[in-house]
C-alpha cells in the first residue's frame, strides 16, 4: 500500500537522522510554484524540478531565542500595557501606539491580555482596539471571556459569548471549566446552568487528551498507530484541529499525526485542519513542510485564514524571514481572508528595517495590497518613515516613495514636510534634491511647508550654504510663498547663532530687494538685537541696524527701539542717536516722547555730555520744549547741576 510505503520511509528517515530539519516526503507531487511569487531571477531546469522554498531549510539560526528579540518583545508588551492602562481616549491611544512604532497584532494583544487579567477595563480597551484592526482569534475571545467572568462582569461575559458564537468560535474546555467554577463559587447557579447548556462537556475534549497522550509519549511507530486506532475515536474536523493545535510544542509529531489520520482513511482534511497544521508548522525550522502544506491547500482551493496569516507572519518577521513573510502576504491577499492595513504596515516596517532594504520586496507587498483597490495612507508612510529613521536609513525614503507611488500614493503636505526635514537634518543633500524632483515629476511640487522644513533642517545641521540655496529655490521659482517668512526667520537665526550676523544682514537685504521677501517681525528683532552688540555695532553693525528701521515700516511693523536704547546707554554717540531719531519717523523729526526717552536713557547712564551734544543737534522746538528743559535742569552730573542748555534763539 502507498500509505505503508510512505510511513516506513518516514520512519527510516527519522531514525537515521535526529536533525530537526529532516525532510518529510510529500504525499503529493503538486508544486506550489503556480501561486508563490515568481522570482525575478530565472530558475535553472534543476531548480524548476525542485519544490520552491521560502528559505533554505538547513539554516541553523533560531532568532526566537535571541536575547535582543526577547527584550524587544517584552518592551513592546510593557509599552502596550502602560498605554491601555493609563489612557482611555482613542486619539491618545492611537498617538501613543504610533509614536512607539507598535502595530497591535492579535498575537501581541493575546500576550498582553494574559497580563491584564486583574484589570478588566484596560483589557476591554485593548480587546476592542485589536478587534478593529483584525478579527479576534478564538484564543483572544476565550482569554477575554475569562477576564470578564473572573472579575464578576457577568452581563458583559454573556454579551461577548453571543458575539463570539456569531463569529463561529467556541468556548475552550479550560475556560468553560474555570468560568463554571467561578459561577458556582459566586452562587450564580442560573448562569452555571446556562453555561452547561450552551457548552456541555464535549466528549471530543477527552478524545483529544487521549490521542495526544499516545502521540506525545514516544516516537511515532506502528505501535503508536495501533494504540490510536484502539481508542475508537471518531475523527471529525474540530477534533483533528484540536489535536494538531495541542501538539503545537512538537510540530514534527503534529505533522506526523496530520498525515497519518488522512492516509489511514480515518479522516479527510478540510480547510480548518489544513490551517491548523499550517499555524503549527509556520516557523523557521519547518519552512519546507509549511510550504508543502500551503501548496496542498492551494491545490485543494482552500484559503489561508486570517488567524493563520497573523500567527505565521509574526513568527517570520521575528525570525527575520522577511522574504517568506512577503510570500505569505501575497498568498493571503489573493484569497478572501485578506490581511488588514495594519498587517501591511507591520510588514513594510519589517522590510525597511531588515539588514538590507530590499525595495523589490517592498514593491511586491505594496502591489499585493493595492491591486484589488486597497489604498495606501499617510499613516502607513509615517510608520515606514519612523522605521527608516530608527535604523538611520532615511536616505532610502525616496525609494520607498517610488514604490508607494506605483500603488497610487503621494505624500500629503505633512508627510512631505517630515521627509524633507529628516533628509536635510541628516545632511542628505542629493536625496533632498531628489525629493524635490520626485514631487515635480509626480505632477506637483514640494509643498511650501516642506520646502520650509528643508531650510529648517539644513539650518539645524549647520549647513547654511544649503539652507540659503533651498530658500532661494523656495522663493525663486514662483515668487514669495506663504511659508517663506517662517523659513527665512529660521535662516536668519541660524546665521546669528553661528556669529555670522553681518552675513545675515546681507542675506536679508538682498532677499527683500531681489525676491520681495517679507521677513517676520521676529526676524527683524533678532537681527537688530544682534547687530547692536558692542563688537558688531562698532564694525558697522549700527548703520546696518539703522537701515532695517525703514524696511520694518514698509512691511507694516513698528520700529524695534529697545536694543537702540540699550546701545545709547552704553556706547552710542550723539550723532548716532540723532541718526536714529531721524530714521524712526517718516517726518522731519519724531515726537517729543521718543526724544525724551533717548535723553533719559543717556542721563540715567551718566552720559550727560552725549545727551547735551544730542540736544544741540535737535531742532528748535525740541530744545525749547518745557519737558526737555526740566529734564536737563533736574539731572546732575558728578554732584553739580547739569550745564544749563542753550535755548534756541527767538
Amino acid at each position: 500500500m502507498r500509505y505503508q510505503q510512505w510511513r516506513l520511509l518516514l520512519l527510516r528517515i527519522h531514525r537515521a537522522s535526529p536533525s530537526p530539519h529532516f525532510q518529510v516526503p510529500s504525499i503529493s507531487t503538486r508544486s506550489i510554484s503556480s501561486f508563490l511569487h515568481t522570482r525575478s531571477q530565472p530558475r535553472s531546469p534543476q531548480q524548476s524540478q525542485d519544490l520552491p522554498r521560502l528559505r533554505s531549510p538547513i539554516t541553523t539560526r533560531t532568532f526566537s531565542s535571541d536575547p535582543a528579540v526577547k527584550t524587544e518583545k517584552s518592551a513592546s508588551e510593557a509599552t502596550v500595557i502602560d498605554i491601555f492602562t493609563r489612557l482611555s481616549s482613542e486619539d491618545e491611544i492611537k498617538q501613543e501606539l504610533e509614536s512607539s512604532s507598535i502595530v497591535l497584532t492579535q498575537d501581541l494583544a493575546l500576550k498582553v491580555l494574559r497580563k491584564l487579567e486583574s484589570n478588566p477595563d484596560a483589557a476591554k480597551r485593548l480587546f476592542n482596539w485589536a478587534k478593529e484592526a483584525s478579527p479576534p482569534t478564538s484564543k483572544s475571545y476565550n482569554m477575554m471571556l475569562r477576564i470578564l467572568a473572573g472579575n464578576g462582569l457577568v452581563d458583559e461575559f454573556w454579551g461577548l459569548v453571543s458575539s463570539m458564537k456569531r463569529k463561529g468560535h467556541g468556548l475552550s474546555a479550560n475556560v468553560r471549566d474555570k468560568v463554571g467554577d467561578k459561577f458556582r463559587k459566586d452562587g450564580l447557579e442560573k448562569d452555571f446552568v446556562r453555561l452547561r447548556k450552551l457548552f456541555p462537556l464535549d466528549p471530543s475534549d477527552d478524545d483529544c487528551v487521549k490521542v495526544c497522550k499516545v502521540v506525545e509519549k514516544e516516537e511515532w511507530s506502528d505501535d503508536v498507530e495501533k494504540r490510536i486506532r484502539e481508542l475508537n475515536v471518531e475523527f471529525g474536523s474540530d477534533l483533528v484541529k484540536m489535536i494538531v493545535e495541542s501538539l503545537d510544542v512538537e510540530p514534527r509529531k503534529a505533522l506526523l499525526f496530520f498525515r497519518w489520520v488522512d492516509e489511514s482513511g480515518l479522516f479527510k482534511h478540510d480547510e480548518k485542519t489544513y490551517n491548523a497544521v499550517a499555524r503549527v508548522l509556520g516557523r523557521e525550522k519547518f519552512l519546507d513542510r509549511f510550504q508543502n502544506v500551503v501548496g496542498e491547500m492551494k491545490s485543494a482551493a482552500y484559503e489561508v485564514e486570517i488567524e493563520t496569516y497573523a500567527t505565521v507572519s509574526t513568527r517570520f518577521c521575528q525570525s527575520k524571514l522577511i522574504e517568506e513573510a512577503v510570500d505569505l502576504f501575497e498568498i493571503a491577499m489573493a484569497g478572501s481572508n485578506k490581511p488588514t492595513s495594519q498587517c501591511l504596515s507591520l510588514l513594510l516596517k519589517k522590510i525597511v528595517t531588515a539588514k538590507v532594504l530590499d525595495t523589490e520586496l517592498f514593491s511586491r507587498a505594496v502591489e499585493a495590497y493595492t491591486k484589488n483597490g486597497n489604498v495606501l495612507t499617510d499613516g502607513m508612510m509615517k510608520s515606514v518613515l519612523k522605521s527608516l529613521v530608527s535604523v538611520d536609513r532615511v536616505a532610502e525614503s525616496n525609494e520607498v516613495l517610488k514604490a508607494m507611488k506605483k500603488g497610487g500614493y503621494l505624500p500629503s503636505s505633512d508627510l512631505q514636510r517630515m521627509i524633507a526635514s529628516e533628509l536635510s537634518r541628516k545632511g542628505k543633500k542629493d536625496e533632498a534634491d531628489e525629493l524635490v524632483d520626485f514631487m515635480e515629476a509626480s505632477g506637483t511640487k514640494l509643498d511650501d511647508k516642506a520646502m520650509a522644513s528643508l531650510v529648517e533642517g539644513y539650518c539645524d545641521s549647520g549647513d547654511l550654504k544649503e539652507a540659503l540655496a533651498s530658500f532661494e529655490k523656495m522663493v525663486g521659482k514662483e515668487g514669495v510663498v506663504s511659508n517663506a517668512g517662517y523659513a527665512f526667520e529660521k535662516l536668519v537665526h541660524a546665521y546669528c547663532n553661528k556669529n555670522q550676523v553681518r552675513d545675515a544682514y546681507k542675506v536679508l537685504s538682498s532677499q527683500v530687494k531681489q525676491n520681495q521677501v517679507k521677513p517676520l517681525h521676529g526676524t527683524y528683532k533678532c537681527l537688530v538685537r544682534n547687530l547692536l552688540t558692542k563688537k558688531i555695532a562698532s564694525e558697522g553693525g549700527f548703520e546696518e541696524a539703522l537701515s532695517l528701521l525703514p524696511m520694518m515700516k514698509d512691511h507694516g511693523f513698528p520700529p524695534f527701539v529697545d536694543p537702540f536704547m540699550s546701545y545709547f546707554s552704553k556706547t552710542g554717540t550723539s550723532s548716532e542717536a540723532y541718526s536714529f531719531l531721524k530714521a524712526i519717523t517718516s517726518y522731519h523729526f519724531p515726537s517729543i516722547s521718543v526724544v525724551m526717552r533717548v535723553f533719559e536713557t543717556m542721563m540715567k547712564s551718566a552720559r550727560h555730555s552725549e545727551a547735551q551734544d544730542l540736544l544741540s543737534l535737535c531742532p528748535d522746538y525740541i530744545r525749547n520744549d518745557p519737558d526737555v528743559l526740566e529734564l536737563f535742569y533736574s539731572m546732575k552730573a558728578d554732584g553739580s547741576a547739569v550745564e544749563e542748555p542753550l535755548a534756541a534763539s527767538s
